[in-house]
């Protein structure tokens, strides 16, 4: 089996974070250019008989009988399996499935991989309706590995009020977990990524059954003195280090400026743990993931010859890229589904309150073919022209980008006072219209930009020359 998935995760625990939420976010990006993303609310169920078959490998799984609600963001072409991806449910726990990592293949020569097992298209639909904990994440997505086998290698983030956990399953059968500190963040980009494990400490890893074993059996840990997942599972090849370890080296500069002085794009070891120097803002984990190594001679948009060395974070192959914001339940009523669609470097997050039971029609629905009433195309159509005169509409997309950010946290702000004195459906009922309102507002704001600018870009044709006024 192959992933289809090249993405980059984000995690930062609610110590670290400006507003003491805890933060999982990750960029979807896929192979083709195009590949329409909706964003749903998926109802909750009760007394259901069905068996799940997976269109992409038939994994057969039997549906407890009751799940619940839960946002998503599925693909609009079902044929590949439901792609689910992302999302928060009714119990204020938040998932995000699909970072692909690699094996080497001594690992994968003992336990290799599954072809009718558990693989990326299913996992949010098979685990995030029945969890109540991020914790209670890993061992129902343990419990499934043990039982149907992985068809590849996964990296699964799962957040609750007070936990952060980052899974990786890399082989056929093993995987491991680990709590982020509450005073840290975490960065991964394709590559294993945990290092190493503290078997005694069972309150901040997990574990598959017998790993310890299967890696003594088979003589596969190359370290004499420490049991460092990424050195025994992992890879440290020649594409890692064009492809993954940059994007790791950029996103720790923005977050451990001093910490990871010294540090360079190619570094094989680079911590997967780090101590934030700052508290981390919504707007940090945005600047992040929406980068293409800005500020460096790697920036692909820019005129260096080194511009084209290594894999960018944000990408024109990003279908959608997300930051799952879970809130104190007992403080705040709900957390927040922040949802980007498209190319993250040109377009705003917005954020829905999780805690709704409907989305507004333009990100539910999706034509096969560009409209601009629907949020993904309209998205993708202001990145095509941005990115087109880039020099020239930078600014003001970014400038547009900013306004929206302030808009969004009066917004959450107000809609907080508002939602304090509700509760049930009542809440929900609410909920649920403002984010239609919220929709409304970023279609609107985002039109008004993409028109401005295809106008401005008549002006900038190369076949212009200077007209002779007589004419």
């Amino acid at each position: 089996m192959q992933n289809k998935d090249a993405c980059t995760s984000i995690m930062v625990g609610k110590k670290a974070s400006l507003d003491g939420a805890n933060y999982i976010a990750r960029n979807e990006d896929r192979v083709k250019a195009i590949e329409p993303k909706r964003f749903l609310v998926k109802p909750a169920v009760k007394g259901r008989h069905e068996t799940y078959v997976s269109p992409y490998n038939k994994v057969t799984v039997a549906l407890p009988e009751e799940g619940m609600r839960y946002t998503s963001t599925p693909t609009l072409d079902q044929t590949a399996g439901p792609n689910e991806e992302d999302g928060i449910n009714e119990a204020n726990v938040a998932a995000s499935f699909t970072e692909s990592v690699y094996a080497n293949d001594r690992v994968l020569a003992y336990d290799p991989y599954v072809k009718n097992g558990l693989a990326e298209d299913s996992l949010c639909t098979l685990v995030l309706p029945y969890i109540h904990s991020a914790r209670e994440g890993v061992e129902y997505t343990g419990k499934l590995i043990a039982e149907l086998g992985s068809a590849e290698g996964n990296g699964m983030q799962f957040a609750d009020a007070d936990d952060i956990w980052y899974m990786e399953v890399v082989t056929g059968h093993q995987w491991v977990a680990v709590r982020i500190p509450d005073d840290c963040y975490a960065v991964t980009p394709n590559q294993v990524a945990i290092e190493d494990i503290d078997f005694d400490d069972p309150d901040n890893y997990m574990w598959a059954d017998g790993i310890q074993e299967f890696v003594e059996e088979h003589q596969l840990n190359p370290d004499h003195d420490r049991w460092d997942f990424r050195h025994i599972f992992g890879t440290s090849t020649q594409k890692d280090r064009h492809y993954n370890t940059p994007r790791t080296w950029f996103a720790q500069r923005c977050l451990s400026p001093n910490a990871s002085l010294g540090q360079r794009p190619k570094d094989s070891e680079m911590p997967f743990i780090r101590k934030a120097e700052f508290k981390i803002a919504n707007e940090d984990i945005q600047y992040v993931l929406k980068s293409h190594f800005n500020e460096t001679p790697y920036d692909p948009m820019g005129d260096a010859p080194e511009r084209k060395t290594y894999r960018a974070i944000s990408l024109s192959r990003t279908a959608q890229s997300h930051i799952l914001q879970v809130r104190n339940l007992n403080k705040y009523k709900t957390s927040i589904h922040w949802i980007e669609l498209g190319v993250p470097a040109f377009n705003p997050y917005v954020p829905f309150f999780a805690n709704a039971d409907d989305t507004d029609d333009s990100y539910r629905n999706v034509p096969e073919k560009m409209n601009l009433e629907s949020a993904f195309w309209l998205n993708e159509a202001l990145a095509e022209v941005v990115e087109s005169h880039y020099q020239e509409f930078m600014e003001k997309d970014e400038d547009y980008q900013k306004e929206l950010n302030e808009w969004a946290r009066r917004k959450i702000a107000q809609v907080d006072k508002e939602a304090a004195s509700l509760e049930g459906q009542a809440l929900i009922n609410y909920l649920t219209e403002q984010n239609h309102e919220i929709a409304s507002h970023y279609n609107e704001r985002t039109k008004a930009l993409f028109f401005e600018l295809l106008t401005e870009g008549c002006e900038l044709s190369k076949m212009s020359f200077k007209m002779d006024p007589n004419l």
